[in-house]
């Protein structure tokens, strides 16, 4: 029987692309239903309706003010490719529903993973499940029972730690929000000690050159990953080729659509038998900690071939220079209080004046700020996932909340 919800329709898709181009500013009056319909819309119904809502209630991640989080604006090549995935529908688990898809991924992978002294990975959907996956092989190779990281670490640390059954040792951030190295326990022979490339908080980098003191060092650079691309700022990750396995999030600087991240190890091989299991359906054994698995390199790939390694660092580097420009503005102001220097495009700052930063925020524009706490102060952060971003219109309504 030939249903027409599966084959094309020329005019609904071109009713779905006019809807996204003309996309309306603000969330529409339309509700949706409590429950489950009975009867169905339609799909051509279903847009016109949802148009309002999907389109017209998201935070605009490209608009001019947008500086507020680690989420960036995707490329339009991005998109082309992700409504091709969604109508292919590959699961790389088994080669012969993906032996195109497959291949891609390995590419995209073979391209990435040298600019981080690294030899192979793989995909996953971000860096949580690769944090978490990096500590699964150091368990299994190096036998390591405790995870050390910094106070400032990301959450999914600790949780991996905790679903691995180690044991979690925060050790306290120093005053720009590193690891204090001092900290460290003389002994890490049973350990692995994770160094964050770019903490959420504050985007500080951990002293890279600790890799390796460890019986496995794993980097979260989930952030600042990507400044290896870019030839102005590579060095500030310098040492980040002698750690064991690094994870970065493909959805933050490399301008994916969610969730794309990589687990890149310098000795794949051993690390993917470590993390692999086999099953009597499987032709070929399932690697990491997802079964099924989408093709989320395609739009990578897309985006990396038509920027080539500079064009993704000239995106990079203009997003570190937005940062710059406003720590210099705020740094000039009188009204303002900045956290530290710009590291890797975020910045903290917060009103010299006695409002706090959470009523401060309330006269911003919505999506242009957000907020952070660090050893209990509130502070205002700012962050340069956005190369789009008019840092003139930003200030501007900086210094009107500061007049």
């Amino acid at each position: 029987m030939k249903d027409p919800s599966f084959t094309a329709d020329p005019a609904g898709l071109r009713l779905a692309l006019e809807a996204l181009l003309d996309a309306p500013d603000g969330a529409g009056s339309q509700a949706l239903p409590d429950t489950l319909p009975e009867s169905g819309l339609g799909e051509k119904a279903v847009i016109e309706r949802l148009k309002p809502i999907v389109l017209g209630g998201a935070r605009r991640l490209g608009a001019p003010d947008a500086f507020a989080h680690m989420d960036p604006p995707t490329p339009w090549i991005a998109w082309a490719t992700t409504q091709w995935n969604a109508a292919l529908n590959q699961n790389l688990l088994h080669p012969d529903v993906a032996p195109i898809a497959r291949g891609i991924e390995a590419r995209v992978v073979d391209w990435l993973a040298p600019g981080f002294g690294m030899d192979g990975g793989h995909m996953t959907p971000g860096s949580t499940v690769a944090n978490l996956t990096a500590l699964w092989a150091a368990r299994e190779l190096r036998g390591v029972r405790a995870v050390i990281a910094s106070d400032a670490a990301h959450l999914s640390v600790a949780k991996a730690a905790h679903l691995l059954g180690l044991a979690f040792h925060p050790i306290p951030a120093d005053t720009c929000g590193r690891l204090n190295r001092d900290r460290l326990p003389d002994d890490l022979g049973n350990c692995a000690l994770v160094l964050t490339a770019g903490t959420t908080s504050a985007g500080a980098i951990d002293d890279l050159s600790l890799s390796g003191r460890a019986a496995w060092t794993h980097i979260d650079a989930a952030w600042a990953g990507p400044l290896r691309f870019s030839t102005r700022h590579a060095a500030r990750l310098d040492g980040i080729q002698n750690a064991d396995s690094v994870a970065v999030s493909a959805h933050k600087w490399l301008f994916q659509p969610k969730e794309s991240g990589l687990i890149l190890f310098r000795d794949t091989e051993p690390a993917h038998q470590a993390v692999s299991f086999g099953g009597a359906y499987l032709a070929a054994p399932n690697v990491g900690l997802l079964g099924s698995h989408g093709a989320v390199a395609v739009p990578l790939l897309a985006t990396l071939l038509a920027w080539g390694r500079t064009g993704l660092a000239e995106r990079i580097d203009r997003a570190m220079g937005l940062a710059e420009d406003l720590r210099q503005r705020l740094d000039s102001h009188p009204g303002a209080v900045l956290f530290g220097p710009n590291v890797s495009g975020v910045l903290l700052w917060r009103p010299a004046s006695e409002v706090s930063a959470p009523d401060f925020l309330a006269r911003l524009p919505a999506g242009s700020t957000s907020v952070t706490r660090i050893d209990g102060v509130d502070w205002l952060r700012n962050v340069a996932a956005n190369p789009c971003a008019d840092i003139d219109l930003l200030w501007a309504g900086i210094e009107r909340a500061l007049a």
